[in-house]
C-alpha cells in the first residue's frame, strides 16, 4: 500500500486510517456490529489525526498535552497491529480440497474464523474504550487550546548576537571566506548585485557576513544589516533598514504600515549606492518582499544574503549562480586552533594527557565552528583528567551530555529541523538509526524510507523518484552532508554530522521514534514500547539481561554479529529487518524468518549465508536486498511465491522457474543465465513488463548445443522489456554478445543506463544509435574513429566509459571532433590509444580519465611538444592521466607530463590533476 504509513508526528495513524477504510469495503464482509465499531474507530481517529498534525507544528507543548499526544500515537500502533493480524487471517485462509475432506476442513475453518472474529471483536471493544477515554481527556484537558494558543509562550532571544559582536582577534579561519566574498561583491557591474552565502546552521555565516560588512560598509553611501527569523515581522525589518540607512533622519517613533515603509525605502535608495545584508533568510516569499523594497538602481549597490537553504541561495542571486558562496567547514588545523584558543589560549598550553582526546573531540566536531566553541565551553567546566574528557568525547552524537552550552547549540540547530515539513522531519529522525560517521548510500536509504512508509507518491512520480526528492531536500537544507557525487551531479551518498546526529537522536528518543542501543548509547523510551530499534552488538556486555520488549518492534537494524542476538521469532510485528555488517551471520539465525508475516523489507550482509525456503512465506515482502551476500549462489524455489516483491537485489544468482508469478517486480539484479537455466525462465522474464532495472550475467558457452535457442529467447525477452518500462540494463558475459548487435527490436525507447562488460563488442550496435534518452553508457568495444563519431551524436549522453583493446596500428590516435558529445560530463577511456580533443569538443565535460602512450606521441609530435587539446576543455574540473612509459626515455615522460600540466594551467577552473605512470620500470635508460 502506497502513501504515508507512519511518521514521527502521528505514529501509524495515516496507515491505520487507510486500512480501516479498506476494512469497510464490501469484500471484507464484516458483521453488522463489527462494521459499526470499525466506522466509529475511523471517524474518531481521523479527528485525532488532524489534531496530532497541528500539534506537530507547536514547538513547546505543556506536559499534559504532550502526554495525551504520546498516548494517542502509541494507541495508533496498537490498533494497527490488531487490524493487520485480522486482515492477514482473512486474506490467508487455507485452500481446501474437494470431497468429504474438504467439507470437514471447511467446518474446522469456520469454527476458527468464528473464534478469530470473537477475539478481534473483544480487542476492538478494548481499543474503542481507549479511544473514547482519549476523547474525553482531549475535552477535559482542553488539548485543542494548545494549538489555538501556540503552546507555552517562549520569549525568543536572538542567538546571532555573539556572531554580530565577535571581535576579529577571537575568530579563526575567517580571512579566506571573507576575502573571497569581498571579491564577489566587488565586481564592477553598475546594477544591483546579490551575493548569497549558504551553509548549515552553526557554520559561521552570520560571522563571515558581519566581517565582510565591517570591512566594506564605509565604501557605500548607506548600509544596513538585518537578521530575519523563520516568521519575520516585515514592518520591523523595514523599520530597522530605514533607521540604519537614514541614521539620524529617521523617526523611530513613527508608526507606519508595510506599504508606506516600502515606498519610503525605495524613494530613499533610488539614487544611493547602498549595501544591505539580509541575514538568515528562510523563504523565497520573504526574499521577494525584501527585494521589492530595495530599489534596483544603477549605482553599484550590493545585497548580501545568508541562508541555510541552497535553493533559496540560488534564487536570490539568480541568474548569476556563480554568486553563491558555499561556506565550508573549518580545516583540521583551524579547528584545532579555535578549540585550543578557547580553552588554553593556545595548543602549547594543552596538558599532555589531554592532547590525544582533544584531537578526537575536534575531529568529531567536523569543522563546525559552533560545535567546536560549544565543546570548548563544556570542557571548561570539567577537570583536566583524561577520563572526564573521554566521557564528553564518547557522548558526542548520542545526546547524553546535558549542559547549557550544548542545549544552546541544539536550539540553534533545531531551527533547521523545525522548519522542515512533517514528512522530512520523519525522514531525518530516521537517520538516527545509523552509527556515527556511517556513509549512507542514497538508493539504499530511499528504499528504507519506502519500506517504512515515509514516502508518498506525488505528481505522477514513482516512489523511488519521490524519495530521492526527499533526500535532495535534506541535502539542500544543509542537514546531511554529501560524500560522493554521480556523473550527473546527483549526490550518491551522504553522512550525518555528529552534531546533527546528536540533535536528531535526542528528538527521536523524545518522540519514542527510534531506540539506539550500543556500548556507548543505551536510550530506552520511557513508555517501554520500542518501535524502531538499532542494535550494535560490538562492545555490549553479553552477560547482561536485555531489557528490550521486542513485541512492538517494527523496524530492526542489527550491526555486527553476536551469538547473543535476539531470535527473530521474538519480533512478531517486524516490517523492516536490516542485518548490516554481520559477515559471520549463520544461516540458522534466519530459520524463523518466515514467521515475520508483516515484513516488507529484508536486507542481509553476510559472507556465507543461505536463504531458507521459509522466505516464501513473507507475502508482504516488497524489497529483498542480498547484494552483500557474495556466496549466495542460488535462491530458494519458494522465492517465486513473493507476489508483492518489487526489488530483488543480489549478486549473480540463479533463479527457479515460476518467476512469471512475480508480476510486481520492478528491479532485478543479478540473474545468472547458464546451461542449467531453463528456456522457460527466459520466457517468464519477458513477461515482467513492470521491470525498470535488469542485471544479467550471461554464461551460455558459444559451444553449447542449444546456444541459438538461448540467444533467440534472450533477444525476445529484451524486445518485450524494451517496449515496456526498461530504463537500466547491465549485461556481463565472458563470451561474445555480438549476437545483440543488430537484433534488438523494437528499440528500448525508455533506456537511460546501459552497461555491456566482460567481452569486447566488435562495433557499436545499430539499435544503440537511436537511444535518445541514454545518459549513461559503460561498454567494452573495439574503439575506432567511427565509434567516437557515432557516440558523439548521442543527444543526452552524460557518462561514457569505454574499454577498448587495440584497434590496429592505423588507429592508435583518435580525434574527438568539435561538435562531439554535447552533454557529456564524465569520460573515462580505458585502452592504450592516444586521444586528441579538438576545439569545441565535449563542451560541458567536467571529469576526464584516459591513457597516453609516450612513444606513440614521440612519433606523432616530431616538431614540438605533444598537444592533446586538453586546453580546449574549458569546463574540465578533474583530470586523471595514466602515462604508458614502456620503451620511452625519462626525459620524454617528463616532457609529456610538463606539457599536460602546462595545458591544464590555462583552464579557468581550479582543476584537480592526477598523473600516474604505468610500466615505469620498463623505460629506456
Amino acid at each position: 500500500m502506497d502513501g504515508f504509513m507512519a511518521s514521527a508526528a502521528t505514529g501509524a495513524m495515516s496507515s491505520l486510517l487507510a486500512k480501516l477504510a479498506e476494512l469497510l469495503r464490501e469484500d471484507y464482509q464484516l458483521q453488522k456490529g463489527m462494521r459499526r465499531e470499525v466506522a466509529f474507530l475511523k471517524d474518531e481517529l481521523s479527528s485525532m489525526n488532524v489534531l496530532l498534525e497541528r500539534l506537530a507544528d507547536v514547538e513547546v507543548l505543556d506536559p499534559q498535552t504532550r502526554e495525551w499526544r504520546n498516548q494517542v500515537r502509541e494507541m495508533s500502533y496498537d490498533i494497527e497491529d490488531c487490524v493487520d493480524d485480522y486482515m492477514r487471517r482473512l486474506r490467508n485462509g487455507p485452500q481446501r480440497p474437494s470431497g468429504v475432506m474438504g467439507f470437514f476442513l471447511g467446518y474446522v475453518q469456520k469454527v476458527k474464523e468464528l473464534i478469530t472474529r470473537h477475539e478481534t471483536a473483544e480487542q476492538i471493544q478494548e481499543l474503542r474504550d481507549r479511544i473514547v477515554e482519549a476523547g474525553h481527556r482531549r475535552k477535559r484537558y482542553k488539548i485543542d487550546d494548545a494549538v489555538s494558543f501556540g503552546g507555552i509562550k517562549v520569549v525568543p532571544v536572538d542567538r546571532r548576537l555573539p556572531a554580530l559582536y565577535a571581535e576579529f582577534g577571537g575568530l579563526v579561519g575567517i580571512n579566506v571566506p571573507r576575502d573571497e566574498i569581498i571579491k564577489l561583491v566587488d565586481g564592477g557591474v553598475p546594477g544591483v548585485k546579490v551575493v548569497s552565502i549558504v551553509g548549515c546552521g552553526g557554520l559561521g555565516k552570520t560571522t563571515v557576513a558581519n566581517q565582510v560588512y565591517r570591512y566594506i560598509a564605509e565604501q557605500f553611501d548607506c548600509h544596513a544589516f538585518v537578521s530575519l527569523s523563520q516568521n519575520p515581522d516585515m514592518v520591523m525589518i523595514f523599520q530597522s533598514v530605514l533607521s540604519q540607512v537614514k541614521k539620524n533622519e529617521y523617526d523611530t517613533t513613527k508608526s507606519c504600515d508595510q506599504e508606506n515603509l516600502i515606498r519610503e525605502l525605495r524613494d530613499f535608495l533610488k539614487d544611493k549606492r547602498y549595501l544591505v545584508v539580509i541575514d538568515d533568510l528562510w523563504s523565497t516569499q520573504s526574499w521577494k518582499t525584501i527585494k521589492f523594497a530595495l530599489f534596483e538602481n544603477t549605482c553599484g549597490s550590493r545585497i548580501i544574503v545568508t541562508t541555510r537553504i541552497g535553493t533559496i541561495a540560488k534564487s536570490c542571486s539568480s541568474p548569476q549562480h556563480d554568486l553563491v558562496y558555499e561556506l565550508r567547514m573549518l580545516s583540521e588545523d583551524d579547528s584545532k586552533r579555535l578549540f585550543f584558543r578557547r580553552i588554553f589560549g593556545s595548543e602549547d598550553n594543552c596538558p599532555y594527557q589531554l592532547k590525544e582526546v582533544s584531537t578526537e573531540i575536534v575531529k568529531k566536531c567536523g569543522g563546525l565552528p559552533l560545535a567546536i566553541i560549544t565543546m570548548a565551553s563544556l570542557l571548561t567546566t570539567k577537570s583536566y583528567t583524561r577520563a572526564d574528557w573521554s566521557k564528553v568525547c564518547d557522548s558526542i552524537g548520542s545526546g547524553l551530555e546535558k549542559n547549557g552550552d550544548v542545549e544552546e547549540m541544539n536550539l540553534i540547530l533545531s531551527l533547521s529541523y523545525n522548519h522542515l515539513p512533517h514528512h522530512l522531519r520523519t525522514c531525518l529522525l530516521y537517520l538516527s538509526m545509523f552509527p556515527e560517521d556511517y556513509v549512507i548510500k542514497r538508493d539504499y536509504l530511499v528504499r528504507r524510507w519506502i519500506a517504512e512508509g515515509f514516502v508518498s507518491g506525488n505528481g505522477g512520480r514513482n516512489l523511488e523518484d519521490e524519495g530521492e526528492c526527499y533526500f535532495n531536500e535534506l541535502i539542500n537544507r544543509s542537514l546531511v552532508q554529501p560524500v560522493d557525487y554521480q556523473y550527473d551531479g546527483r549526490v550518491y551518498s551522504c553522512r550525518v554530522h555528529d552534531m546533527i546526529l546528536d540533535l536528531i537522536t535526542c528528538k527521536a528518543v523524545e518522540e519514542n521514534f527510534v531506540t539506539v542501543v550500543t556500548d556507548k548509547k543505551q536510550m530506552l523510551a520511557s513508555q517501554g514500547k520500542v518501535h524502531r530499534l538499532s542494535l550494535d552488538y560490538h562492545g555490549l556486555d553479553s552477560g547482561t539481561e536485555n531489557p528490550i520488549v521486542t513485541t512492538y518492534v517494527r523496524s530492526l537494524n542489527i550491526f555486527r554479529y553476536s551469538e547473543q542476538m535476539i531470535a527473530l521469532s521474538h519480533f512478531g510485528a517486524l516490517r523492516v529487518l536490516d542485518l548490516d555488517g554481520n559477515e559471520n551471520l549463520e544461516s540458522c539465525y534466519l530459520q524463523d524468518v518466515g514467521k515475520l508475516f508483516h515484513l516488507r523489507y529484508l536486507r542481509i550482509k553476510a559472507n556465507n549465508i543461505k536463504l531458507p525456503e521459509q522466505v516464501g512465506d513473507l507475502q508482504s515482502l516488497v524489497i529483498l536486498d542480498l547484494l552483500n551476500c557474495p556466496k549466495l549462489g542460488e535462491l530458494p524455489a519458494s522465492i517465486v511465491k513473493l507476489r508483492q516483491l518489487k526489488w530483488l537485489l543480489a549478486p549473480p544468482v540463479t533463479l527457479p522457474d515460476g518467476v512469471g508469478n512475480m508480476q510486481a517486480l520492478e528491479s532485478v539484479s543479478f540473474i545468472t543465465v547458464d546451461y542449467t537455466t531453463s528456456i522457460t525462465l527466459l520466457q517468464e522474464l519477458g513477461s515482467l513488463t513492470r521491470l525498470r532495472t535488469l542485471g544479467l550475467d550471461w554464461h551460455i558457452n558459444p559451444l553449447h548445443r542449444d546456444k541459438k535457442t538461448y540467444e533467440d529467447n534472450f533477444v525476445s525477452l529484451l524486445g518485450k522489456l524494451g517496449s515496456s518500462n526498461l530504463q537500466c540494463l547491465t549485461l556481463i558475459s565472458p563470451w561474445s554478445l555480438d549476437f545483440l548487435l543488430d537484433s534488438w527490436s523494437p528499440t528500448p525507447h525508455l533506456l537511460q543506463e546501459l552497461g555491456i562488460k566482460g567481452w569486447y563488442l566488435s562495433k557499436i550496435p545499430l539499435w544503440m544509435a537511436s537511444l535518445t534518452n541514454l545518459t549513461y553508457l559503460d561498454v567494452e568495444v573495439k574503439v575506432r574513429q567511427e565509434t567516437l563519431q557515432i557516440l558523439g551524436d548521442f543527444p543526452a549522453l552524460q557518462f561514457l566509459k569505454l574499454y577498448s583493446n587495440s584497434a590496429g596500428p592505423e588507429e592508435r590516435c583518435l580525434v574527438i571532433s568539435n561538435n562531439g558529445f554535447p552533454c557529456l560530463k564524465k569520460f573515462s577511456f580505458v585502452g592504450w590509444v592516444n586521444m586528441i580533443f579538438k576545439e569545441g569538443a565535449m563542451p560541458v565535460l567536467e571529469t576526464l580519465e584516459f591513457q597516453i602512450i609516450v612513444h606513440e606521441m614521440r612519433i606523432a609530435c616530431v616538431f614540438g611538444p605533444p598537444d592533446f587539446g586538453i586546453s580546449h576543455l574549458s569546463t574540465l574540473r578533474n583530470l586523471v592521466v595514466t602515462v604508458h612509459c614502456e620503451g620511452s626515455r625519462i626525459e620524454e615522460v617528463e616532457a609529456l607530463e610538463a606539457a599536460i600540466q602546462s595545458a591544464t594551467s590555462m583552464l579557468p577552473n581550479n582543476l584537480t590533476l592526477a598523473l600516474h605512470r604505468f610500466l615505469e620500470s620498463e623505460m629506456v635508460k
